[in-house]
């Protein structure tokens, strides 16, 4: 099993809606996910409006992929660089580092993440 920002296990980011590269609920990444789906996100409506704004729509249903969109406070495996794009334009959403996969700490440093930490 994978790790997290913390080098605890990773728990699972969301299962409703179902999550991850591979769809199975984890920030889990390996080799064929070039993108690095590693950032367990809460969805706000500044990023869901950012991502749609720079090519990556998150919002509109897209049933083929069994994809019924995401709308604030859901819950979302997102690519590393994506969320360091919001990060760097003010529009980063909330984390979950406990399910934030420990590769995330390759691009964004703990101290920064932990800024943008979900408190419990």
């Amino acid at each position: 099993m994978a790790n997290n920002v913390f080098g605890e296990a990773l728990i699972p980011c969301c299962l409703s809606p179902i999550t991850g590269f591979y769809r199975d609920g984890y920030c889990q990444t390996d080799a064929l996910d070039t993108a690095m789906h590693t950032v367990c996100a809460v969805m706000s409506e500044d990023f869901l409006n950012f991502s749609l704004s720079t090519g990556n729509d998150l919002v509109t249903p897209r049933p083929e992929f069994n994809f019924l969109g995401l709308k604030p406070g859901d819950k979302w495996c997102v690519c590393l660089t994506r969320w360091l794009h919001a990060y760097q334009e003010n529009k980063a959403p909330r984390v979950i580092l406990e399910a934030t996969h420990e590769k995330t700490l390759e691009l964004i440093s703990l101290e920064e993440l932990i800024k943008y930490a979900v408190k419990k």
